[in-house]
Formats: C-alpha cells, sequence, structure tokens
C-alpha cells in the first residue's frame, strides 16, 4: 500500500470545510450530451485494436484500507487485461478536496485515457474537470446526490459511470435494533462536508426513526464525545472522514462502553462492533472490468449504469469482547 503521513483530528475537520467548498460547485459533465463519450470510447477502441498503451489516471481522496483496496483491484482487472501496456499515474489527495481539483485538472492536461475517482470528492472533481475523458468512480455511495443530479435513475449518462458502495440503509437500521433491542437513542456521526454521509445519515435515522428508536445527527470535529455521552450507541456512515480517524472514535466510544455500527468493514474493523460489509477489493475490481470494456470500445461509458456489489454481516470480535457483546446468528468475525 502506498504510505502517507496520517493527519491529525484537526487536520480531519479541515477536510470536511474543504469538502463543502467543492460539493457547492457543479460540473457539465452529468448533462453533457453523449458525443463526446461516443468519440472517447472510439478513440479507445481504435488504441486497443493497435496495442497501444493506456495511461489511466487515479485520484484517491485519502489512504485508508478501504479505498486502498479499492485502488488495488482496480488496477487489478486493468493489468490482467492489458499487462504492461496499461500505465496508473496515482495520486493521492491525502484528505484534501481542492487538491483532488488539482489532480484532475492535471490529467486532463495529460491528456489521460481515462479517469478512476476513489471516493465523492474525487469524482466531484473530475466531474467538473472535464467532459470528454471517461471518469469512473468508485467508492461513491449514492451518485445522484454526488453530482447534484434531479434526475438520476441508475445512469449517470455523459463520460461518468462506476461503482457504488451503498450498503442497503433500510438493513443497516435493522442491524443495529437487532444488536441493541433495548436501545433508545442512537447518535448518527459523520462528516457533514461529505455529502454522500449526509444522505446516509438521513436515511438511516428516517428508518430507525420509524422504528420507535430516537436518531440524532452530529457533524463530525469535535462532537464526537457528546454524542457518546448522549446515546446508547452511534452509527458510522461509509464517510472517509472517520474512516481516517478511527481511533479516535474507539478512543472515546470504547471506554464509555457505547458500541458504534458502521457502514463499512474499514471503519468497523477501527472502531466499530458490526457491519454489513462490502468487498472493496471486488468493488475496485468491478470498476477497472467496466474500464476494460470502455478503452476496448465494447461499452459506452454514457449508457453503463452505476453498478454495486453484495453485503456481508460481520462483526469485530475485539470490540466486542471488551463490550460484553454477543454477534447475533449469521454474523461472521472481521479477519485481522
Amino acid at each position: 500500500m502506498r504510505k502517507i503521513t496520517r493527519r491529525s483530528f484537526l487536520a480531519a475537520a479541515a477536510v470536511c470545510g474543504a469538502a463543502a467548498a467543492l460539493t457547492a460547485c457543479g460540473g457539465s459533465s452529468a448533462s453533457s450530451t453523449a458525443a463526446s463519450s461516443v468519440a472517447s470510447s472510439a478513440v479507445a477502441g481504435s488504441a486497443a485494436a493497435s496495442g497501444d498503451t493506456y495511461t489511466i489516471g487515479i485520484c484517491q481522496l485519502v489512504q485508508h484500507a478501504a479505498l486502498d483496496a479499492a485502488t488495488q483491484g482496480f488496477e487489478d482487472a486493468l493489468t490482467a487485461e492489458f499487462g504492461d501496456n496499461v500505465k496508473f499515474d496515482f495520486q493521492n489527495a491525502q484528505g484534501d478536496s481542492a487538491t483532488c481539483a488539482t489532480i484532475a485538472n492535471g490529467f486532463v492536461s495529460s491528456g489521460v485515457d481515462l479517469i478512476m475517482a476513489n471516493a465523492t470528492p474525487a469524482l466531484q472533481a473530475a466531474q467538473s474537470a472535464t467532459n470528454e475523458i471517461p471518469v469512473l468512480g468508485t467508492s461513491v455511495t449514492e451518485y445522484g446526490v454526488a453530482l447534484g443530479l434531479t434526475d438520476f435513475s441508475g445512469t449517470v449518462g455523459g463520460n461518468i459511470s462506476g461503482t457504488s458502495d451503498l450498503a442497503p440503509l433500510d438493513q443497516q437500521a435493522d442491524m443495529i435494533v437487532e444488536w441493541m433491542p433495548d436501545a433508545k437513542k442512537v447518535g448518527l456521526l459523520y462528516c457533514s462536508a461529505e455529502a454522500n454521509s449526509q444522505y446516509q445519515v438521513d436515511e438511516v435515522q428516517k428508518y430507525l426513526e420509524a422504528k420507535g428508536v430516537t436518531a440524532t445527527q452530529y457533524a463530525f470535529s469535535s462532537v464526537c464525545q457528546k454524542a457518546a455521552d448522549e446515546n446508547d450507541a452511534l452509527y458510522v456512515p461509509t464517510d472517509n472522514t472517520v474512516a481516517a480517524n478511527t481511533g479516535i472514535v474507539d478512543g472515546i466510544c470504547r471506554p464509555a462502553k457505547k458500541p458504534v455500527f458502521a457502514g463499512e468493514e474499514g471503519i468497523c474493523s477501527g472502531c466499530g462492533v458490526a457491519t454489513l460489509s462490502i468487498s472493496y477489493y471486488d468493488l475496485g475490481y468491478t470498476t477497472g472490468e467496466m474500464a476494460v470494456k470502455i478503452l476496448k470500445g465494447e461499452s459506452n461509458v454514457s449508457d453503463m449504469p452505476i453498478e454495486y456489489t453484495d453485503v456481508t454481516k460481520k462483526y469485530n470480535k475485539t470490540i466486542c469482547d471488551d463490550l460484553g457483546l454477543t454477534a447475533p446468528e449469521g454474523y461472521e468475525a472481521i479477519e485481522g
């Protein structure tokens, strides 16, 4: 895995602020005509026939286990198809949304054949940077929310497609109640600048309240202690800021005997008791297979629907043991 210097908790709050600024920016790619992406696919198909090499730009928001696994899966799928004929220009924004924009614009200037945007701010940056180069997102929860689409029905159109890491949110609410049937109050901890995180906690709040559970949102910066103090349990969606700071969450919630339920396995490994897990490696690999089809001219990015992956019930044995919790039937322990 590529190593970066881990940012401090205060810097994580700054990430939220930077992401908020980028979220307000719109791009034209989602509403662009399919003509430009048809041209891109045709050029890619011609290159495949001639045996030319491809350069793929990868913009990853930040280093953590889930995003790293998605990038690895993506690279493996393309390498399996093209071998040494594919080159990757990997750049990590180290949690800075503004850097995502710089990276994406650099990819456009250098004329890469395809951009893979790993996480929502990276996808938003790529959307703003180009409406011609094919862009595939991964580790993105809800594309309609991320790209500001009012009529999203599963296919973005233009030059954008990709894969989603969304686990069914009604099932996540069910998971919390299954583990904590007597819980009356659940805190929803997330970075308010991440549009997909806001979407997830809004939905989980709706499902929990339908079950008679009081659900309160807490924007992640200095409120983790408050969330732990005021609730019986916490829920964290697939949120990049929290994922990069699970040690802080665990350091507050485990001593307070407050279980944390997570939207993905990487967060659960760091601070959670249970999750509906997806394989981010498989998600990235699927994204890579989509890229192969685009580069070989077999598929047009504008016609490709967003793809999803199956979920598995998993639990963190170490934290469960510390909290005296027994996993319900059907959960498997997270390895490692």
